[in-house]
């Protein structure tokens, strides 16, 4: 090959990841383990469900852990992280404070499983057990099952300070919705179908006390509401209320994982402004009304958008190693 030909080639393959910063991705592939955990699947999947059948927070809380864990850093388990002498890790960011024990604690429990193992011993990373977790948690709660792509590395860093502006907030509208999950290579149809997590998920009372009681100087409820709901949420949530107390985000089916968060959406029944807005936005509310309408169709649009979320920001060669522990840097 000539120097010119050679120039050539390089210049495309850093064209290449300039343009596509995701690229790291293409190393992740169905049965990665095949030759070198042959089981671990079925390890993390029995180590999930002993979990499950122990508390059913296990699903929000796994499936919410490894949405905030994709979106700051990418898919690379650091904000399981625990804070150390002068680093404060994700874990400890005010937007995270809120994540479920539960979740942390499936990885956990779910990694032990995997190096109880000898042949699996510190073969597979905190990252990937997290990505199979998470299709666990949905399949055990009725949702779809799915092959998981496999072959992340786990992070090198995770600092408080990274996750500022990178997670969305319940008062996002769709544009900034839109543009949060863009940046990440999702699409409007994604971000949809990922909200749809909220089927089985539950909120402190603060994450959406103004839209009961002071939205606006004209209306202190939401008037995209349903007004018996609102009632209902303003005796659930009173004023002065615990700020420990939590509610379903799902008032009718909680502890499933099915479409009726898009029916709830169509009867003014979405918990965060950032879930009613998808209805109520007239660029959204086509999408909401189909799967409302058709289980299979969101379910299949949920799979495409669970693994492409499962792409970003993945970690390869220097830029990442398996843990041994999940928590703490090796």
């Amino acid at each position: 090959m000539s120097r010119f030909n050679i120039l050539v080639a390089l210049w495309s393959v850093s064209l290449c990841l300039s343009i596509f910063p995701n690229l790291a991705s293409a190393q992740l592939k169905q049965n990665y383990y095949a030759k070198i955990c042959p089981n671990v699947e079925t390890i993390v999947r029995n180590a999930v469900t002993q979990k499950f059948k122990q508390t059913f927070v296990t699903v929000p809380a796994t499936l919410r852990l490894f949405f905030h864990d994709c979106f700051v850093q990418g898919c690379d388990a650091s904000v399981i992280i625990a804070s150390s002498g002068n680093n404060q890790a994700e874990k400890d960011h005010p937007d995270n404070l809120s994540l479920a024990g539960d979740g942390f604690d499936t990885v956990i429990k779910a990694k032990a499983a995997v190096d109880a193992v000898a042949s699996c011993r510190n073969k597979v990373s905190c990252a990937d057990i997290l990505a199979m977790a998470t299709r666990d948690v949905i399949a055990l709660s009725g949702g779809p099952s799915y092959e998981v792509e496999l072959g992340r590395l786990d992070g090198l860093s995770s600092t408080a300070a990274s996750v500022n502006g990178n997670l969305p907030q319940p008062t996002f509208n769709l544009k900034q919705l839109h543009s949060m999950f863009v940046a990440h290579g999702l699409t409007q149809a994604d971000m949809i179908a990922l909200s749809a997590a909220h089927t089985v998920g539950f909120s402190h009372c603060s994450r959406f006390a103004n839209r009961i009681y002071n939205f606006s100087r004209e209306n202190p409820v939401d008037p995209t509401l349903d007004k018996a709901y609102a009632a209902q949420l303003q005796s659930m949530c009173p004023k002065n209320v615990d700020p420990r107390i939590a509610i379903n985000m799902d008032p009718n089916t909680p502890n499933k994982f099915d479409n009726v968060y898009f029916q709830n959406l169509q009867q003014g029944k979405g918990l965060f402004t950032s879930d009613q807005v998808l209805f109520t936005d007239s660029r959204s509310k086509p999408t909401v009304d189909a799967w409302a309408g058709n289980s299979p169709a969101f379910q299949q649009a949920f799979i495409t958008a669970i693994t492409k979320l499962g792409r970003v920001g993945v970690k390869t060669g220097a830029n990442g190693n398996i843990r041994t522990d999940c928590s703490a840097f090796n």
